[in-house]
């Protein structure tokens, strides 16, 4: 079939997909990010040289935030000018092939930089005021992994788990995340099968310096856990459904503990929000790799990026 030119002119023309990688662009500490990995980059000593750790980062980046797998990103460059453009590769003879690509996240995960990355781009966030540290909501949410035995090994993996939420079966993994209450933003990931109670994770997603926490009703008993002992704060859960329901609004005294209640779960609905944006916005509802480890590594970078996209236009507002 022919094509004809209709003659738009789309020079000015500004994609919602450009103007979110703009955004993105202004707003992640790409100089405080580089001299994070760079102790760590491969050397040009022989072969062919390898590319520099800037643009294979801006890569990485952008199969987090559209789902793409290694392959679909080699792709991807070759057809997309604007992911090019992005990764700064439009004046370079060849690209990045899957390889590359694979290489660059073996190398992020082998020195256990994903976390360190969430901690650079907190501390970004702390210096503009945007992280405080009086108060922590914690939660966790299922990311599903492939139940089917139909692979190249014939079993599922080893390290993910099933789990039972109301009356369905999950199979997969859970991210723990402790969240600051005032602006939502996560500071704390951890990572394990479905199978995991919430509360044992409960003294990880602290940092230790709030003075109080926030939790869903899944947290009961946290208060009185050894592992949470030594944890100097205020432990604000959620009571359990049932007993809710069986509160008398006309006794003033239960009127009070059913306000109590809202306020706990208004403080808690900032934990859903980047949940949303790494399932919803990012698209991450299942697991990418095998193994819980290298799972782990890719949701520290999601919740990093999360939480730039979330205060993206604060951000942007303080640097002019």
């Amino acid at each position: 079939m022919k094509q004809t030119d209709l003659g738009l002119d789309l020079t000015s023309r500004k994609t919602r997909k450009a103007q979110f990688l703009d955004e993105m662009n202004r707003v992640v500490p790409w100089g405080a990010l580089l001299a994070l990995i760079a102790p760590h980059a491969p050397r040009k000593d022989k072969g062919r040289p390898p590319f520099g750790i800037e643009p294979m980062l801006r890569i990485h980046f952008l199969q987090q935030w559209f789902g793409l797998s290694d392959v679909a990103m080699e792709e991807a460059l070759f057809d997309v000018p604007l992911y090019r453009q992005f990764a700064g590769l439009g004046g370079m003879n060849r690209l990045p092939d899957r390889v590359s690509i694979l290489r660059f996240r073996h190398l992020l995960e082998r020195h256990d930089l994903a976390p360190q990355m969430l901690q650079t781009v907190n501390a970004t966030l702390a210096a503009q005021g945007l992280l405080l540290k009086e108060g922590t909501a914690i939660d966790a949410t299922l990311i599903a992994a492939p139940s089917s035995t139909k692979n190249s090994t014939g079993t599922r993996d080893p390290e993910m788990h099933q789990t039972k939420k109301g009356n369905q079966w999950h199979f997969g993994m859970k991210a723990h995340i402790g969240v600051d209450a005032d602006s939502g933003l996560v500071h704390t990931v951890v990572g394990t099968p479905a199978n995991v109670n919430d509360v044992t994770q409960a003294h990880a997603l602290v940092h230790g310096e709030e003075s109080a926490v926030f939790a869903d009703a899944g947290y009961q008993g946290v208060d009185k856990r050894e592992d949470t002992q030594a944890i100097d704060t205020q432990w604000h859960v959620a009571m359990r459904a049932g007993k809710r329901r069986l509160l008398d609004k006309a006794d003033p005294k239960d009127a009070i503990a059913e306000q109590l209640e809202h306020v706990k779960a208004r403080i808690r609905a900032k934990v859903e929000h980047p949940f949303r944006v790494i399932k919803r916005q990012f698209g991450h509802m299942k697991v990418r790799y095998r193994a819980l480890a290298k799972n782990t590594a890719q949701l520290h970078t999601l919740f990093a990026l999360s939480n730039l996209w979330m205060a993206r236009h604060r951000l942007i507002d303080t640097m002019g």
